[in-house]
């Protein structure tokens, strides 16, 4: 009875062991967007606002179905109130531009199983979901110079009779989220395409975010370029008057193309040479 139990667990086991293990190093580039305050549509990713974006990676293939990844990216966001079709956001005339440099941790699920090493199963989509963090740093144009806009405290953050406001950190967590597909052209190289949102969790990622603070005030403490930059609407605001919208967190993208080289070893983790099909499961 024990050798039976001893031969049944191996045919329990050996469809999640079956030699897929393995890493897999690669470079990625496409294109990155951008979803917030400032899109022309704000229900809408601004793909009228395309940047290139790149970045490498690292898998390891736990087994055909699940695949662990750890990426870096950088890319660009940038929007523009002139884009917008709706005339209130054409007066509030802001714009920003911010480069993001960021890292993930994913899990990827592949849906029909993948298995280069032999190319048994060559074509699978996944999924995928997991942790990142990012950095970015918004800009705008005044006199034909990009000013870093954190530092000027653009919606009074600082201000001792605004406590509540805080400047805000240009590093922030995200939640990366998405799909793709994965095609092994032989078992050392693969190719893929790949589309994914980032939930992150600032509403700053283009420097706005909530109410206008009065132009006098802003002048008097934070100077004449936080209080150009904060309302370039060619009107005196109010205090309260609306600049953002605080009830949402700003959103980006990232699409790209990749190309990946396969690692094999006796273990996933290198070695020399291929690894023997089947070896460690029976066969009949």
């Amino acid at each position: 009875m024990r050798k039976l139990r001893h031969v049944f667990a191996l045919f329990i086991l050996c469809p999640f062991t079956i030699f897929s293990q393995h890493i897999e190093v690669g470079v990625n580039g496409g294109v990155s967007s951008y979803l917030g305050d400032l899109s022309s549509d704000i229900k809408k990713i601004n793909i009228g606002k395309l940047h290139v974006a790149t970045g490498v990676f690292i898998r390891y293939q736990h087994n055909n179905y699940f695949t662990s990844k750890l990426a870096i990216g950088y890319g660009q966001v940038s929007a523009d109130d002139a884009d917008s079709n709706g005339l209130g956001r054409q007066k509030r005339n802001l714009h920003f531009r911010s480069s993001i440099f960021e890292t993930n941790l994913t899990m990827e699920v592949n849906i029909l199983g993948y298995e280069p090493e032999y190319l048994s199963k060559r074509i699978s989509p996944y999924i995928y979901a997991g942790i990142g963090a990012f950095a970015f740093n918004p800009e705008a144009l005044f006199e034909n110079e990009w000013i870093e806009l954190q530092p000027l405290n653009t919606e009074g953050q600082g201000i001792a009779e605004f406590p509540e406001r805080q400047p805000y950190k240009k590093v922030s967590l995200s939640i990366p989220f998405g799909g793709g597909i994965k095609v092994a052209v032989t078992d050392k190289i693969n190719v893929g395409i790949e589309t994914g949102l980032r939930k992150t969790f600032t509403d700053y990622l283009d420097d706005v975010s909530t109410t206008y603070v009065a132009d006098n005030i802003i002048l008097e403490n934070n100077g004449l370029l936080s209080a150009t930059l904060a309302n370039r609407s060619g009107q005196s605001v109010n205090t309260g008057q609306i600049r953002g919208n605080a009830e949402n967190n700003d959103w980006y993208t990232m699409t790209s193309l990749s190309v990946s080289y396969n690692i094999y070893g006796s273990t996933g983790f290198g070695g020399k040479g291929k690894r023997r099909r089947g070896v460690g499961c029976p066969t009949f």
